[in-house]
């Protein structure tokens, strides 16, 4: 059985650091590209970042650049987002997501159950 089960979120001070990790079970995710996304109360879901397979090559959404760094141990069969800097605005619902090459993040095959970070100012 496929799994990808994120941790580390919870609720913080603006400025505060977390770091959620995203655990792998049933697929090995060095076949993948991995993404994280999020979702702010009452709004659509949203690009955080992305990372290659090879750990390489790494792309934000502008508002997180310099702030995430998004990051994969392939020999561990995980992924993390390091979140630094934190603002209110981050707020949302954080999901990883495993993604077929050459697919946008939101296609897709695999993402976790998802792990709440809330920031308050």
């Amino acid at each position: 059985q496929v799994q990808l089960v994120e941790s580390g979120g919870g609720s913080v001070q603006a400025g505060d650091s977390l770091r959620l990790s995203c655990a792998a079970s049933g697929l090995t995710l060095s076949k993948y590209v991995m993404a994280w996304f999020r979702q702010p109360p009452g709004k659509e879901r949203e690009f955080v970042a992305v990372i290659g397979r090879s750990g390489v090559d790494t792309s934000y959404r502008d508002s997180v650049k310099v702030r995430f760094t998004i990051s994969r141990d392939n020999a561990k069969n995980t992924a993390a987002l390091q979140m630094n800097s934190l603002k209110p605005e981050d707020t949302a619902d954080y999901y990883c997501a495993a993604v077929s090459v050459g697919r946008s993040w939101s296609a897709y095959d695999y993402r976790g159950q998802g792990t709440r970070v809330t920031v308050s100012s």
